[in-house]
């Protein structure tokens, strides 16, 4: 009877559009299971603002501050940003300037090739409440003029978490820097790595201030265990973190499916975060990572899948033991990965905030799903190490054509919560292609952020499911994901 029962259920799915449950045991406590559990930092996304345009976002960008205050609001702290990007190695500190920057382009959607900054810049970076970490430049190989900003970075940063020494070095060849006019590769990089965090550290007479790293080119070439075999006991005191970039790329359906961003964050950094941890202790960060590199692809980076993409990543990225995520942001009004502007939020901003609500407040971590295929499964744990919530997430592609499809996710190990509910937020669109920019309706439980502003908007909406036998079912459809509260 049971047999006839469990068939008629699963024809009933067929004929909806749903396919066969994806079966998650949600752990009571962390370390059972069978599962890789990862700390959580208290507030694990962050943004990193381009070096010459963080004074605009600043002061120009009425969002700014409203849409890093809504993750505050969240997480109980503040988002961690990172100042920094190419423009830190064109960026020279003259402490005689008023201004926060001084440079001149030929159009407002370029980036300065060269540009001056005053005392006033790291003025505005202290008025930031949240942690903060400035990029200086390293490329011009003037380490007197970068250790004159550094120190007033530490007199005016109160909030400061670390200054990087340098982005991106591994393109210093073909980008002209002097400090890497004679041979360069990555031995000779870290090499002055090392020396630089020698004296900067010993400048400033501070340990634990150095992110280090910073490189875009994959591991283990260019990464943490290479520079740590360089490092010495007069240079590990001086390092805070370990850091490195990444822009995986993609069209909109490579980018959000669930299997490729797995295998992404697991093929480029497992080894080398594996390295940093058993080798020096420390925390390793991607201190700047966004959809697609250059500012972003305009028919890809502000999607919904996109967006997807972007709630993804940073959970997977959290699994895998990496401390925080900074997404960049560029050009005020040239970048398409943008999560806010002037005049439109960015799609991705409702995946980040999505993964911020999962983790929030949240000791630690884990991924409940292989990352083999398209279904993913994220739990999180409070300081007792009890489960709080859990982010279903269903990668299939869809363009807005045709039946949608749906997939069935069932959590098993609710014993607690028999004969009792739960309640969901759903994250979705009408597709993985919608665009907030233009006019397109993307929601997180109801809910939207306003164009130029990012103030919330909508109301607050959850849906509930009964627990029966100690588990629950959730339909999730093609391109969406669905935040449950245990």
């Amino acid at each position: 009877m049971a047999r006839i029962s469990q068939f008629a259920v699963l024809c009933a799915a067929i004929a909806q559009g749903v396919d066969a449950a994806v079966t998650f045991a949600v752990p009571s406590k962390t370390g059972t299971g069978g599962l890789s559990y990862a700390p959580l930092d208290s507030a694990p996304v962050g943004i990193s603002f381009e070096f010459f345009a963080f004074p605009s976002y600043f002061t120009n960008v009425t969002a700014t501050n409203q849409c890093l205050s809504n993750w505050k609001d969240l997480t109980g702290v503040w988002p961690p940003i990172r100042i920094g990007g190419t423009t830190q190695d064109r960026a020279s500190f003259d402490a005689s300037t008023s201004a926060y920057v001084v440079y001149s382009v030929a159009s407002p959607a370029d980036a300065p090739m060269t540009l001056t900054f005053g005392p006033k810049f790291m003025t505005l970076a202290g008025t930031y409440p949240g942690r903060v970490v400035v990029g200086l430049n390293r490329g011009k190989n003037n380490i007197a003029n970068t250790i004159a900003a550094a120190k007033v970075a530490v007199s005016e940063v109160k909030n400061l978490l670390a200054i990087e020494l340098g982005n991106e070095p591994e393109y210093y060849p073909k980008d002209g820097q002097p400090i890497a006019s004679g041979t360069w590769n990555p031995s000779v990089d870290a090499t002055s790595q090392v020396n630089w965090n020698i004296q900067v550290g010993k400048a400033l007479g501070k340990t634990n201030i150095i992110q280090t790293g910073n490189w875009n080119q994959p591991p283990p070439e260019w990464g943490a265990a290479q520079l740590i075999a360089k490092e010495n006991a007069t240079s590990k005191p001086y390092v805070r973190h370990y850091a490195h970039h990444n822009y995986p790329g993609g069209d909109i359906q490579k980018l959000q499916t669930h299997s490729q961003t797995a295998s992404n964050v697991r093929s480029m950094f497992a080894a080398d975060v594996a390295a940093v941890k058993q080798q020096t202790g420390k925390e390793y960060v991607l201190g700047e990572t966004n959809s697609v590199a250059g500012g972003g692809a305009a028919g890809v980076s502000p999607t919904f899948g996109a967006a997807l993409w972007t709630m993804d990543y940073v959970l997977r990225a959290a699994t895998t033991n990496i401390s925080r995520t900074y997404f960049h942001h560029g050009t005020v009004g040239n970048c398409q990965y943008c999560f806010w502007g002037r005049y439109s939020m960015g799609a991705p901003y409702y995946g980040a905030t999505a993964a911020v609500a999962l983790m929030a407040g949240a000791r630690t971590i884990a991924a409940l799903d292989t990352g083999a295929n398209n279904y993913a499964g994220y739990a999180t744990f409070d300081g007792e190490g009890k489960p709080m919530r859990v982010l279903l997430y269903n990668s299939d592609y869809y363009t807005g054509s045709g039946s949608r499809g749906s997939q069935g996710f069932t959590l098993t190990g609710l014993g607690g919560l028999n004969g009792g509910s739960v309640k969901a937020k759903r994250l979705t669109a009408k597709s993985s292609l919608a665009r907030v920019d233009r006019g397109d309706d993307i929601s997180f439980g109801g809910q939207y952020w306003t164009n130029g502003t990012c103030v919330v908007g909508g109301k607050e909406m959850f849906e509930t499911v009964n627990v029966e036998n100690g588990q629950a079912t959730f339909d999730v459809k093609a391109a969406e994901a669905l935040l449950v509260y245990l």
